[in-house]
């Protein structure tokens, strides 16, 4: 089962690599590579060639996937990375912060 502690719309805080201490809302999740992809974070330098008669090649910065645990998701309330723990709230089940038990 591939299922990982990020969502797509989270904001997290990266943990660990270049941008440690940095936050970033997740664009993209692929539970199957267990990696995120997170807006203005881990920017690389892509040489793209151009493709129709035109168009301009060039270098472009795109934001490359990180390993998801290498992130945290950073509280709403408490505004702190935190561990995402889980509730029965009437017939859903949320997810909750482990530091203040706010709804994440």
């Amino acid at each position: 089962m591939n299922t990982l502690h990020i969502k797509t719309g989270d904001t997290v805080q990266v943990m660990s690599g270049k941008d440690k201490g940095k936050q970033g809302k997740v664009l993209e999740v692929s539970p199957k590579e267990k990696k995120v992809i997170i807006e203005g974070r881990n920017v690389v330098t892509k040489h793209v060639k151009p493709r129709r008669q035109g168009e301009l090649g060039g270098r472009v910065n795109a934001e490359a996937p990180i390993y998801a645990c290498k992130v945290m998701p950073v509280c709403p309330k408490c505004n702190k990375p935190t561990r995402v723990g889980h509730e029965q709230k009437g017939d859903k089940k949320v997810r909750v912060c482990k530091r203040c038990g706010a709804e994440l």
